[in-house]
């Protein structure tokens, strides 16, 4: 991994770290679809004033229209729906272990859409790194009583997991288009918003909008922030590194979400918990460390 990759990366996981704590500000009386589709509206907006301002156009042919309308969908659309209201269902740490498994997920994407071979080094590092988390958030986990909201919970958490998972195989697709990521990012992010607004349409959901400090802040941190500068670093690193590596963004971005919490809303440590934290580092070093130290060059 080059330097500016473990830049990009390392962006990723701070800002994403701390998107888990702004959406609980988005949760309430607006409905996920709403908030949602306010989110990449304006995301959406901004990548498309940043490809006028570089130069880039924003007409592609239908077929790559359709790439662009499966990438939106599926990542900025279906795939954020199904994080509300997976935390609407369930603990917030048992989506976060959910998502970590995205590593794994993106190499079986990439492997069954374009044949590439599977990356054993990366997902023995995912697995390392899904084992960490789960040990971080088994306390939460435990405390959990079968139930339907856990069953439904659990389903839309891997009904995320593999939108997100589509999602990453049509940027890989784009990609091979020659679709640059400002432009991916500009339709993409609009498309996952007019997916919302139907969404909302069909459910007859009322499209609300908090004048509340709290709501308005947290819906421009999520999308200046949260969307457009870490999807861009995420879908550079897609890009250059590939879906395995660049989904681990997902295995560390709970650990930090836990460090906030433990800051701002009084989790309490435990061994397991230092231990699944220690785990999920390794799988990170595991994972990202150059091929030839990987062999002991």
């Amino acid at each position: 991994m080059s330097v500016a990759d473990f830049r990009r990366f390392v962006a990723c996981v701070l800002i994403w770290g701390t998107t888990w704590l702004a959406i609980t500000f988005q949760l309430g009386s607006v409905a996920p679809e709403a908030s949602v589709a306010w989110r990449f509206a304006l995301a959406a907006l901004i990548s498309a004033g940043i490809c006028r301002w570089q130069g880039l156009g924003l007409r592609f042919p239908a077929a790559v229209h359709g790439h662009l309308l499966g990438f939106g969908v599926s990542m900025f659309g279906v795939g954020y729906l199904f994080v509300y209201y997976a935390e609407s269902h369930v603990a917030s740490g048992l989506v976060a272990v959910g998502y970590s498994v995205l590593p794994l997920t993106n190499m079986i994407g990439t492997r069954l859409a374009f044949g590439l071979p599977l990356n054993r080094r990366a997902g023995v590092g995912g697995l390392i790194g899904l084992f960490g988390v789960a040990c971080v958030f088994w306390p939460e986990l435990a405390s959990i009583d079968a139930s339907r909201d856990v069953v439904l919970g659990i389903a839309l958490t891997a009904g995320g997991v593999a939108a997100s998972s589509v999602g990453n195989v049509f940027s890989a697709r784009l990609a091979m288009d020659g679709v640059q990521v400002w432009q991916k990012m500009a339709w993409g992010m609009g498309y996952g918003a007019l997916c919302c607004l139907v969404a909302m349409v069909l459910g007859g959901r009322a499209p609300g909008f908090e004048w509340t400090a709290g709501y308005v802040l947290s819906w421009l941190y999520l999308a200046v922030f949260g969307s457009v500068f870490a999807f861009f670093f995420y879908l550079k690193l897609l890009d250059s590194i590939g879906g395995g590596r660049a989904g681990y963004v997902g295995v560390m971005t709970p650990v930090l979400a836990l460090l906030l919490s433990s800051l701002f809303e009084r989790f309490a440590w435990s061994p397991l918990s230092l231990l699944g934290l220690a785990a999920a580092m390794a799988g990170n070093f595991f994972i990202l460390r150059p091929a030839r130290a990987a062999r002991g060059a």
